[in-house]
């Protein structure tokens, strides 16, 4: 059961990252293609819906292969779901008004940042060995999120584009910017401890039923 719905949302995830590219280049043609290719990763939707493909396609198509361990983790996978819930928050409350999609984009859309998202909590509760995780993980999840704050403040000052409003330096300026992303960072790690809470009380409960 478990490969089986891996398989399939690994499927649609990688469709609508390729649907979301596709539709990124037909969208800027005045823009090159290294650059935009550049851009599309520098969207954290973009690298938490690949993390998230890779983390359903590893176990279904190599679940004894080095990556197929690692990406069965559960750490690894707690943290593929806090970082793909915070996405699909954040668009919601933060940037679904700021624009209405339509046609393609509208499906791209929904399956990034509403359809995996969902899928892939589903697949951490109901498949992922509970009981393990640490307090301290989500502070250590961080880490990823860090890095890709430091990226996106390098590469925008360089190149004048941000992926999202409320990282826009040049418009909101240093101090706001760096207000507006230590909320997310303290949003990341509340997720990260509602994860962690969720494991210990699943793992409480199997430990209890393994010994009925």
């Amino acid at each position: 059961m478990a490969r089986l719905y891996r398989a399939a949302f690994a499927a649609l995830g990688w469709f609508t990252l390729i649907l979301q590219y596709g539709l990124m280049l037909k969208g800027n043609p005045q823009t090159g293609v290294g650059e935009l290719t550049l851009n599309f990763f520098s969207y954290f939707t973009i690298l938490s819906n690949l993390m998230v493909a890779l983390a359903l396609t590893a176990p279904a198509v190599a679940p004894n292969s080095r990556l197929g361990c690692w990406a069965q983790s559960e750490g690894v996978r707690a943290a593929v779901a806090m970082y793909i819930v915070v996405v699909g928050v954040t668009y919601h409350f933060l940037l679904a008004a700021t624009w209405a999609p339509q046609g393609w984009s509208l499906l791209a859309n929904n399956l990034l940042h509403y359809v995996m998202p969902i899928a892939f909590v589903v697949d951490w509760l109901a498949f992922t060995p509970k009981g393990r995780l640490r307090w301290v993980d989500p502070a250590k999840w961080l880490i990823p999120v860090l890095i890709y704050g430091g990226w996106t403040l390098l590469h925008g000052k360089l190149s004048g584009w941000w992926p999202y409003w409320f990282v826009d330096v040049d418009t909101l300026g240093l101090g706001k910017t760096i207000v507006y992303f230590a909320g997310l960072l303290i949003f990341f790690l509340i997720v990260g401890l509602v994860v962690v809470a969720i494991d210990r009380a699943f793992g409480r409960r199997d430990r209890r039923l393994a010994s009925a």
